[in-house]
């Protein structure tokens, strides 16, 4: 039998669980290095007891950053067949977490082939499965039914639940009161709010948070405390309804590691560049630290189609100013459930923002392959390349569809190559171009 219930309980306690062991190596550190990071809820060690399959991972802002896919069906699309190729797709392109998103049928048996066969963390956000599972309408639900959907997402196996705890009854005046361009773009926040409106009620993942907390340290589930309202368009950034809502999350997250609950905050959101880097040093101060999560930000709200590479942007930017979890935007966000192109176009654009902030950072061995590629590309070792490329498919299709002359070169350069003349005047040869 475990001597600890979590993984932020183990290292309060100077156990070195196994877990901890795998996320130290990956991350070349030490488990001494590593264990007071947990302890002190730096890092977070996803990692449900009964998700026996996980290749545990780490998320914190010295370590490296991770990646998070967003899956799961909808009603005008909704074969998990689908879903499940997808997520292991994911999961070979790097993804390091996948969460279920499904808003229609019964999630039961999906959320459960994914805790059985799916090695990366899972995630889930309990208040869409609520009227899914009850098939009920929203103002039918009770606090009560809430808790239970969250007890049972935790006994399928899933590592981390999105809550939103933050909002409160007085969100429904801030809302009202400061006129919001896109009010509420959260799907969850926007259903909490919908059932407090309609109920009268207060919040119930706020409510009932002790109560959560109970159930998430038996079965060691982190909570990620969802931002209801994050920004949904760059007019909405940073206001008052954004900052005071990750006030109260702060307090949340206390109130979570006294119980030795590991926590993860999310962020924005819409935000333009130049109120990223203030908005993670807010966070990390009123959080104390608490590993941030963001979707994107997304900089612009005018590139529908190529808001993988808008997110990208602001991920970069953000991950290198201290965020540790990036949730991957496709090119379909904002227009139609992802396809597995839209997927792998994600993963790609947000591995590449997580990959340049790392360097950025300084985390440990980031660089090394940017240098071998460097080695690589001096004396036109393609294979060496490909073996540093992030997509070396893709690579590879490319320069075989537009093959050069001469293998020192490619069909952009020719013998104009600067490399190829570089190469040759060093060595004292006669450097031919015509």
């Amino acid at each position: 039998m475990r001597e600890y219930a979590t993984q932020m309980e183990a290292a309060r306690k100077g156990i070195i669980t196994e877990e901890l062991k795998i996320v130290a190596n990956k991350e070349l550190m030490t488990a001494e290095e590593l264990i007071p990071l947990v302890a002190a809820g730096k890092v977070v060690i996803c990692a449900n007891k009964k998700h026996k399959c996980i290749d545990p991972q780490g998320v914190g802002s010295m370590l490296k950053t991770k990646i998070n896919v967003n899956l799961g069906v909808s009603r005008d699309c909704k074969d998990y067949d689908i879903e499940m190729k997808k997520v292991m797709e994911a999961v070979n392109m790097g993804a390091h977490a996948i969460m279920d998103l499904s808003s229609h049928g019964n999630t039961i048996p999906f959320r459960r082939k994914l805790t059985a066969k799916c090695p990366a963390m899972i995630g889930t956000v309990p208040v869409y499965d609520s009227v899914i599972h009850y098939q009920r309408d929203l103002n039918t639900l009770t606090a009560k039914d809430f808790i239970d959907v969250v007890r049972l997402h935790a006994e399928d196996g899933v590592d981390f639940v999105t809550l939103h705890c933050g909002i409160t009854r007085k969100t429904i005046e801030q809302i009202k009161t400061h006129k919001r361009k896109m009010n509420i773009v959260s799907r969850g926040g926007s259903l909490v709010f919908a059932w407090m409106s309609m109920t009268g009620e207060e919040n119930p993942f706020y409510e009932y948070y002790d109560e959560i907390l109970d159930i998430c340290r038996e079965h060691d589930v982190t909570i990620s405390l969802g931002d209801a309202c994050r920004p949904g368009c760059l007019a909405d950034a940073s206001d008052v309804c954004q900052i005071e809502e990750l006030v109260r999350l702060g307090e949340l997250t206390k109130r979570a590691w006294e119980k030795d609950v590991q926590v993860i905050v999310e962020g924005p959101g819409h935000m333009p560049i130049d109120q990223i880097a203030a908005n993670i040093k807010i966070q990390q101060t009123i959080c104390n630290g608490a590993p941030f999560y963001v979707l994107g930000p997304l900089v612009t709200d005018i590139a529908p189609g190529y808001d993988h590479i808008t997110s990208a942007i602001g991920g970069a930017i953000a991950a290198s100013a201290g965020v540790a979890f990036l949730c991957y935007v496709t090119p379909a966000e904002h227009l139609a459930l992802p396809n597995l192109e839209d997927v792998k176009q994600g993963i790609m654009a947000t591995k590449i923002a997580a990959h340049a902030a790392d360097i950025a950072k300084g985390v440990r061995g980031a660089r090394e392959i940017d240098d071998r590629m460097a080695d690589a590309r001096r004396v036109f070792d393609w294979e060496a390349q490909w073996e540093c490329a992030i997509d070396p498919e893709t690579a590879k299709k490319i320069r075989a569809d537009r093959k050069p002359e001469h293998e020192d070169s490619c069909s952009m350069c020719g013998k104009f190559c600067a490399i190829r003349s570089m190469n040759k005047a060093l060595a004292g040869e006669y450097i031919d171009i015509l």
